[in-house]
């Protein structure tokens, strides 16, 4: 998780205007799409593919605007320019007793309405 934060914070460092675009997220995909909350995690996707990002941990904060880069599986690779990152999936979106989750990197996240 560590690693993930210093990478994508010199990947936004590094970036250079316009020299990639976010990827929209596919039709088969959708479910990703929204507002996503949980233990100090909060997680926005939108369908055109602009992901925001924050979570707190004890002394640090994380806070990122990057770009959908696509999905492997379940999981998905944010990123800006050439560099990425992966979200790791282990639970993909569900219906649980009426609402929306899934589990990323161990944080089990529910959708707002």
């Amino acid at each position: 998780m560590i690693r993930r934060a210093i990478l994508l914070a010199a990947c936004l460092c590094a970036a250079q205007p316009g020299f990639a675009a976010p990827v929209p997220v596919p039709a088969d995909k959708i479910a990703y799409v929204g507002e996503w909350l949980g233990k100090d995690m909060r997680l926005n996707i939108k369908q055109d593919g602009q992901v925001e990002y924050k979570r707190k941990q004890p002394g640090k904060d994380l806070s990122l605007s990057v770009d959908l880069q696509g999905f492997n599986g379940d999981n998905f690779d944010v990123g800006v320019s050439l560099i990425r990152s992966t979200f790791v999936v282990s639970k993909p979106p569900h219906r649980e007793g009426g609402k929306w989750k899934m589990t990323i990197d161990g944080v089990e996240l529910t959708k707002t309405e």
